[in-house]
């Protein structure tokens, strides 16, 4: 291991823990830290002798882990639910991007064939931060980030036609200047250089060349459904947890490389197999495997991002590349916001798939490699096209920026979809229909209970009425809409939203304004529970308090103890935590964090240890008084 390899991967790494909790205390998430810690350290890079593109492609591994565990986290079956938006949106997006870059390059006089490379290199977006930042933000459930990851994953596909399609646009006096040595192309993304080039594909025909791709992702779909269960469970017999990582990372590395060498995406094959494996007994273990791993390598690729900015050549041409880049922002936001549009995106949804794909991608760095090595786009004009890529993919988390601070607090206060108009007026109103609130609905109709429904998914909302469920669309803490589901008369108001802040902000605003309605309101955690209750709720429900009691209800009866008394057991424990709670509660201040509150501190420093003597105590009772069976 050399001295330059050590000075890099520890610039790299010091890199990324300065500069991202900096961005994320600034409320600018993580990518643009680690993007502009990359700006910082390109001179650091450069002096050392980094190969910034080659730490790009290795580093991209990261996007195809971070595909494979959006994979996991899905099925076939809502895949199969998504089918419209991922071919037609997104062949729309692909295809109608492409046409419009095409149609810029012709009106400035570029030949036809370049205009439709730049135009498909320029259609794609980026997956890996467009994904990571909807993940960060709790926006990938909502209906645009599903519509954007939708639309990603079309372009990951789209990506395997396109490596088909370049070769064929290659201009006879660039293939010339070339072969005799006029050419500047580097050879990333070519595959072939001088290296060791495998392909299983190389030297066949079309349909020998469909098989063999077909064949590969059938062994895909073979190794997820049948072989990843029987892999675990013989490693699983050495009982070493490295073991298990490792398996992990050799299966996504694996997959990845048989994608590789039948010319497929690898991120697309990944994704394949994670999609597979959604149902496997050891999903969570192969996720919880591969996501510090993912982490990494995706803060590395986005460093690496920043780094690879050409300063020399963006000061030599400025005002080109900055137009070139927001004027693709502009182009794309405006082909993207008709898009969602038409299919039914509304309010801040539209906005946020709009400005989130409006940036160009990480394959861009991969397909303009490609073009140059197959003499479609000359070298000058494609490393414009780098800059414009790179810098495009900074803007983003400043669109994201905006999303959040500008047209997100605009459309949660006047939303553009009207809301549904209710007919009637029920006593119980529950705000949410999510995994929490949707419960709470079937258990009050099903005892008899008539319920207003308020929700702010359209989809999730037209699938429920499939089920001829009453619900409502709306942002429930809107007033007029509290209004019109008649809050002046309801009992009861149910706050199952899953939003923190908004949860406490209705919470501040019902205690104020309607007294007379009983809160119910869902924690996120037990800070939360504080906040609720510092703002006047006193009926809250931690949204995983009561599952962890039941939980724990059943390690006590494993050890022997029986039903009766593991539930005097946890009763116990119910109750010196209320009281614990009860106590901390006067001393919170919401204004004031709690490592920061000295008196709350203090007091949580106190009652640690008593705490748990007389718990210990009360318990101790229980079992005296009911021996285990």
């Amino acid at each position: 291991m050399t001295a330059e390899f050590m000075l890099i991967t520890f610039t790299l790494f010091l890199a990324g823990v300065i500069a991202v909790p900096i961005a994320s205390r600034f409320g600018l998430g993580s990518v643009l830290g680690y993007l502009v810690a990359g700006i910082a350290i390109s001179p650091i890079l450069h002096w050392a002798g980094a190969d910034v593109i080659a730490l790009q492609h290795f580093a991209e591994f990261g996007v195809v882990m971070m595909l494979f565990i959006v994979g996991l986290e899905m099925n076939p079956k809502s895949l199969w639910e998504m089918r419209s938006r991922i071919f037609v949106l997104g062949g729309l997006q692909v295809g109608i991007t492409t046409g419009a870059v095409l149609a810029v390059c012709l009106a400035f006089g570029l030949p036809m064939t370049v205009g439709l490379a730049i135009g498909l290199v320029l259609a794609l977006s980026s997956t890996a931060i467009v994904n990571q930042t909807l993940r960060e933000k709790g926006l990938l459930r909502s209906d645009g980030g599903q519509a954007s990851f939708s639309v990603l994953l079309m372009q990951d596909i789209a990506v395997i036609p396109m490596l088909a399609l370049i070769p064929l646009l290659a201009m006879p006096e660039l293939a010339d200047a070339v072969a005799h040595g006029g050419g500047h192309g580097d050879g990333h993304g070519d595959g072939h250089g001088g290296g060791l080039n495998l392909s299983l594909v190389d030297g066949l025909n079309g349909w020998q060349t469909a098989l063999v791709t077909l064949a590969a992702i059938a062994g895909v779909i073979f190794i997820g459904t049948y072989l990843t269960t029987p892999i675990f469970r013989f490693v699983a017999k050495a009982r070493l947890r490295e073991l298990f990582v490792t398996t992990a990372l050799m299966m996504v590395l694996g997959i990845a490389l048989l994608m590789t060498l039948v010319g497929l995406s690898p991120a697309l094959g990944t994704f394949l197999a994670g999609v597979v494996m959604a149902s496997s007994e050891y999903r969570h273990e192969l996720e919880s495997d591969i996501d510090p791993f993912k982490g990494i390598f995706l803060g590395v690729f986005f460093i690496t991002v920043g780094a690879g900015i050409n300063f020399g050549l963006l000061g030599s041409n400025f005002g080109l590349i900055i137009g070139l880049t927001l004027g693709l922002i502009l182009l794309k936001s405006a082909i993207l916001l008709v898009l969602g549009r038409a299919f039914n995106l509304q309010g801040g949804d539209k906005w946020l798939f709009g400005l989130g794909l409006a940036q160009a991608g990480e394959f861009g760095f991969v397909l303009l490699s490609f073009t140059v090595a197959n003499s479609v786009i000359p070298q000058d004009i494609a490393d414009l096209l780098l800059l414009v890529v790179a810098l495009s993919m900074l803007l983003t988390p400043a669109l994201f920026i905006l999303y959040d601070r500008v047209i997100a607090p605009k459309y949660s206060a006047q939303e553009e979809r009207e809301a549904d108009e209710i007919e009637g007026e029920a006593p119980i109103i529950i705000a949410g229909h999510g995994r929490f609130g949707g419960i709470v609905n079937r258990a009050l109709r099903g005892a008899g209970y008539d319920t207003t429904v308020l929700d702010y998914s359209s989809e999730q909302l037209e699938m429920l009425r499939r089920f001829h469920i009453s619900v409502h669309f709306g942002d429930a803490t809107r007033p007029d809409l509290l209004h019109a589901a008649g809050i002046d008369e309801a009992k009861v108001l149910v706050i199952a939203i899953d939003d923190k802040e908004a949860i406490t902000e209705l919470v501040r605003y019902m205690v104020e304004h309607h007294p007379h309605v009983h809160l119910v309101a869902r924690a996120i955690d037990r800070n939360h529970v504080y906040d609720l209750w510092s703002v006047g709720c006193r009926d809250i429900i931690r949204e995983t308090y009561d599952s962890s009691i039941r939980a724990s209800r059943s390690v006590f009866e494993a050890l022997g103890h029986s039903r009766a008394q593991a539930e005097k057991l946890l009763g116990e424990f119910e109750a010196a935590d209320r009281e614990a709670m009860l106590d901390l509660a006067g001393l919170y201040d919401i204004n004031i964090p709690p490592l920061e509150n000295e008196a709350y501190m203090a007091r949580v420093d106190e009652m640690m240890e008593e705490w748990q003597e007389q718990l210990r105590g009360r318990m101790q009772d229980v079992k005296a008084d009911q021996p285990a069976e």
